[in-house]
C-alpha cells in the first residue's frame, strides 16, 4: 500500500513539474465561479484584486502551475481539491407544485451580508439558505444541483487559473470584446492558421488590426524559429494586448518586427527614406542627453533598415490579413514579396469585401483557386444525462478568403493531353465484334 501511495505521489509531482508555471510579470486568466474570465497581472510583492471576490498577495500564485483552483481566505490562497463529475440521480419529484414567492427564503439580504462580513464561509451560507428554503425539498435533483451551483457562483470566493493557450486567450477576448479582435472565434483562427500552413522556421507576413491576435497565433505556431513581419499604419510599434496575454518568452517575441505600411512604395522597393540624421560631428554634440538621443536614433534607424531589407528580400511563405482597410489594396501591395505557391488568407467580419475580392482574383492570372468560407460552431453542455447544445451561440466568426499565389507566364501555352483509354476485356471485345458483323452473316440461333 505504501509503495502505491509513493508511486502516485511521485507521478503527480512529475506531472506538476511538466506543467507551465506562473512567473512574475505574467498576465494570468482566472475563471470566477459565475463563469466569467478576468485577466490579472501578477507582479512580485504586489496585491492582486479579482473583482468582487476580493484581493490576495501575488506571491501566493508565483511558481504555481496553471489549472489549479484557489480560494481566498484573508488575502491568502488555499488550493482546493479537484471536484469530480458526479451523476445526478433523478427522482419522481417535479417542479409543478413549487410557488416561488417572496417568503420562500426567510434569510434576508441584510442577514446574508452580515454573515459574509463576519467571516462565515460560503458553504455555510448556502447550507443555511437550503435549510430555511421552504420549497427546496420539492425540487427535482437537477433543480437542486442548479440551485447549489447558482449560490456558489454568488457567494464563493474561489477561482481557477487558466493556461494561456491560443484557444483560451482567443475565447477570452471574443467573450470580452469581439469587436477588438474583428469577430475572430477560436475555430475561425484555427482555420486561418491551417490555410496559411504556418510552421516553425517559416517566413510570414501579417496585417493585424485584431489587437495582435493573428500575430500571437503565428508566433505560437512558429515556436521561436522563423521570421514574422507585421504591417501596420502607425509610426510606433502597435500595441498588441493579445500578445501580452500569451506570456511569450523573449526569444519568441524577438522574431517579429513591425513595418509601417506606407513606408515602402508599391512598385519600387529599394527607395531611400527621409529620416533625421544619425551621424553628427563630435564638435556639434553639446550634452550627454543629445548623445544618448542620437545613439537611440541610430539603433532605431538600423532596425528599420534591417526590417525593410528583410521585407524586400521577399520569398515569404504566407500572408494573413485581418484589417479594417480594403483588402484588395493590401494584397496588391504585398503580393510581390510572396514566394510561389504562397497562401493568402484574408479574414473579414463582413462577406461583401471578400466577395468583391474573390471576383477580382478569379480574373487575375497570378492567383489560383480563390475560395470563400464561413465557419460554423455550436457548443455543447457535456454532463451525465444532460448533454445538449447550449441555448445561446455566436452567430458568426467572420468570413475567410483563401487563395494561392502562382507565377504567371504569358508565353506559356496550354497542352491538351488525351486521356488513355482503358483496355477492353475479352467480353467487351466479343460484344463489339458481334455488333460490327452484319445480320445476314451472323450465325442463326438453334
Amino acid at each position: 500500500m505504501s509503495i502505491s501511495s509513493t508511486s502516485t505521489t511521485s507521478t503527480v509531482a512529475n506531472a506538476e513539474q511538466n506543467l507551465p508555471k506562473i512567473q512574475p510579470g505574467h498576465n494570468v486568466l482566472v475563471r470566477q465561479p459565475n463563469g466569467d474570465v478576468r485577466s490579472i497581472k501578477v507582479d512580485r510583492d504586489s496585491i492582486v484584486t479579482v473583482g468582487r471576490l476580493g484581493s490576495f498577495y501575488a506571491n501566493e500564485l508565483i511558481g504555481q502551475p496553471y489549472g489549479f483552483s484557489y480560494e481566498m481566505v484573508n488575502k491568502q490562497l488555499k488550493i482546493l481539491p479537484v471536484r469530480t463529475l458526479e451523476e445526478v440521480e433523478d427522482t419522481d419529484a417535479t417542479n409543478e407544485l413549487i410557488n416561488d414567492g417572496e417568503f420562500v427564503q426567510p434569510l434576508t439580504l441584510d442577514e446574508i451580508q452580515t454573515l459574509k462580513q463576519s467571516g462565515v464561509h460560503a458553504s455555510e451560507i448556502i447550507k443555511r439558505q437550503i435549510e430555511q428554503h421552504a420549497n427546496y425539498s420539492l425540487k427535482t435533483e437537477y433543480s437542486k444541483d442548479k440551485y447549489k451551483k447558482r449560490k456558489e457562483a454568488k457567494y464563493s470566493k474561489s477561482f481557477i487559473t487558466i493556461e494561456p493557450t491560443m484557444h483560451n486567450v482567443c475565447d477570452y477576448w471574443f467573450n470580452k470584446d469581439q469587436n477588438r479582435i474583428r469577430d475572430i472565434r477560436p475555430d475561425t483562427l484555427s482555420q486561418m492558421l491551417a490555410m496559411a500552413n504556418v510552421l516553425p522556421g517559416g517566413r510570414y507576413l501579417a496585417v493585424d488590426d485584431a489587437s495582435g491576435l493573428v500575430a500571437a497565433a503565428i508566433l505560437e505556431r512558429m515556436g521561436g524559429s522563423g521570421t514574422l513581419l507585421t504591417l501596420c499604419d502607425t509610426d510606433s510599434p502597435p500595441a498588441y494586448p493579445v500578445v501580452a496575454n500569451m506570456n511569450f518568452p523573449t526569444e519568441m517575441s524577438n522574431i517579429t518586427s513591425p513595418v509601417r505600411l506606407p513606408s515602402f512604395p508599391q512598385t519600387v522597393p529599394h527607395n531611400s527614406l527621409v529620416h533625421a540624421p544619425v551621424e553628427v560631428p563630435a564638435d556639434e554634440i553639446r550634452s550627454d542627453r543629445q548623445k544618448t538621443r542620437l545613439r537611440k536614433r541610430k539603433v532605431a534607424h538600423e532596425l528599420l533598415e534591417n526590417t525593410r531589407e528583410e521585407l524586400f528580400a521577399g520569398e515569404f511563405e504566407a500572408l494573413m490579413v485581418a484589417s479594417q482597410y480594403e483588402p484588395s489594396g493590401i494584397i496588391d501591395r504585398l503580393v510581390p514579396y510572396l514566394a510561389g505557391s504562397a497562401s493568402i488568407v484574408v479574414h473579414s467580419p463582413h462577406s461583401q469585401p471578400l466577395v468583391d475580392l474573390q471576383n477580382k482574383l478569379r480574373n487575375a492570372p497570378g492567383f489560383l483557386g480563390p475560395s470563400l468560407t464561413e465557419g460554423w460552431l455550436r457548443k455543447y453542455q457535456v454532463l451525465p444525462g444532460r448533454t445538449h447544445p447550449t441555448m445561446n451561440s455566436s452567430g458568426s466568426g467572420g468570413y475567410i478568403l483563401h487563395v494561392i499565389k502562382v507565377y504567371d507566364d504569358p508565353t506559356a501555352n496550354s497542352v491538351i493531353i488525351p486521356r488513355s483509354k482503358k483496355p477492353k476485356t475479352d467480353t467487351e471485345q466479343t460484344l463489339d465484334s458481334s455488333e460490327a458483323t452484319p445480320p445476314s452473316l451472323r450465325p442463326s440461333s438453334p
